[in-house]
Parts: structure tokens; C-alpha cells; sequence
């Protein structure tokens, strides 16, 4: 009988060595730079939030496949079971924190106002009054410098580039802007060229997200933490967007 209870013993432990073993399925958009793209050379997806989650990863000793897939995607997913772990730079919302549950904020997103190396006149919006500031149409940022900047002219463009380009010409005195397109402008086409002044304006967090109950988000928050205190995050994060944490 004793020979028999160890056995059933070592095959449980070997079942549940097993199961926590289980490769974790985590979800990531299919392009969001900085956060999550398709690198041209390698053909790999990379980014803050990839490279974010692996550290993470080897923190809770978690071994997972990345699952590139559609952004409106990953909820359901995660609803169904078929997803473990959700990281696309996605906004901790009310309603989506009703069905599935959230890391703590690990990205501060929102508006930042950038202007060229060597403007050190203007520190924050107030700094703008009586400037020429340039954005996006139909976006945020345009009611924002409509209604705080207090700017001389607020010029319209189409696109990012063609917002940015002004600033770089001479055109405008300032650019603001969603933070994660700013930072990857000051990254790439306008590393060395370009600055960020002031706080981030109209904050929101992103947050990793879980099946609702996962043990995963207590684990999660708890390696986010060593990485903060470490350094490895502040590390990371001046990495992919050329700023402090913000």
C-alpha cells in the first residue's frame, strides 16, 4: 500500500511539474511601434513591450510563445482562455478592467510637447503663448492646443511626419502629440534634433492584461517591481524612447 501511495505521489508531483511547466500564450499587436512590431531585418517582432515582457518572464520563471495577432483581438481572447497574457500598450480602461484584470500601470501615456534641441525658451505649455505650435488633425492633442496653449496659431497636418517636419523647417515653434508617436520620432528621424519639455499632459496607463483571477497579476506586478528598482526598466525604457520614465 505504501509503494502505492508513493507512486500516486510522484505522478501527481510529475503532473503538476508538468502543468507549470505549460508555456504561457501571450498576445501582442501586430504593429504599434515603438511597443510592438516586425523588426525588417530579422523578421522578429521586438520592442519596449516585448523586450518589457521578457524580462518579466524570466523574473516568475515563465517560459511562453509570443502570439502576434489584431489588437481587438486580445480581450476576447483572453476571455476565452485561449490567451494567458495580453501586453500591447493597452490603456487601463473601467470597462475593460470589468473583464480581464490588469498589472499595475507600467506605461504613463498621454501628451508631450517636443521642440527643437536648442529652443530654451519654451519649458512646458505655458511656455507656448503667443507660439506657433503643430499637430494632428482631428486628434486630442489639436483640442488641447486649442484650449491650453494659449498659441498664437495652431497648425493642421494629415499626418505625423508632416507635423514634425514643420517643427524641424522652422515652421512651428513646438509639436504635441500622443507621447509613444513623440518618443519614437525622437528615437529615429529625429534623434539629436529634437527634445521633449514639460510633464506628459492628459495621462492615461497601460497596463498588462490577464484572464480574470490569473495568479499571473500578482506575479506580474511583483517582477515589474524588482525591475523598477533595479534599474532594467529605466533601462529599457530610455532604450525605445529616448526620454526618462515618465
Amino acid at each position: 500500500m505504501k509503494r502505492i501511495l508513493l507512486f500516486a505521489a510522484l505522478v501527481l508531483a510529475l503532473c503538476a511539474t508538468t502543468a507549470s511547466a505549460k508555456k504561457l500564450i501571450v498576445a501582442t499587436d501586430t504593429n504599434f511601434p515603438p511597443f510592438e512590431f516586425k523588426d525588417p531585418e530579422s523578421g522578429k517582432h521586438t520592442g519596449f513591450d516585448v523586450e518589457l515582457w521578457d524580462a518579466i518572464a524570466k523574473e516568475i520563471g515563465a517560459e511562453y510563445d509570443l502570439q502576434p495577432m489584431d489588437f481587438n483581438g486580445i480581450i476576447p481572447g483572453l476571455q476565452s482562455g485561449q490567451l494567458d497574457v495580453g501586453i500591447a500598450g493597452m490603456t487601463i480602461k473601467p470597462e475593460r478592467a470589468e473583464v480581464v484584470d490588469f498589472s499595475d500601470p507600467y506605461y504613463n501615456a498621454g501628451l508631450l510637447i517636443l521642440v527643437k534641441a536648442d529652443n530654451n525658451d519654451i519649458t512646458d505649455v505655458k511656455g507656448l503663448a503667443g507660439k506657433v505650435v503643430s499637430t494632428k488633425l482631428g486628434t486630442t492633442s489639436e483640442d488641447f492646443a486649442k484650449k491650453e496653449a494659449g498659441a498664437k496659431e495652431v497648425k493642421l497636418f494629415p499626418n505625423n511626419d508632416a507635423m514634425f517636419m514643420e517643427l524641424l523647417a522652422g515652421g512651428a515653434d513646438a509639436v504635441i502629440f500622443d507621447s509613444p508617436v513623440v518618443s519614437e520620432f525622437m528615437r529615429t528621424a529625429g534623434k539629436g534634433q529634437v527634445k521633449v519639455v514639460g510633464p506628459l499632459y492628459m495621462g492615461q496607463s497601460y497596463g498588462i492584461a490577464f484572464p480574470k483571477g490569473s495568479d499571473l497579476a500578482a506575479k506580474t506586478n511583483a517582477a515589474l517591481k524588482k525591475l523598477k528598482d533595479s534599474g532594467a526598466y529605466r533601462e529599457l525604457y530610455i532604450k525605445w524612447f529616448g526620454t526618462e520614465p515618465k
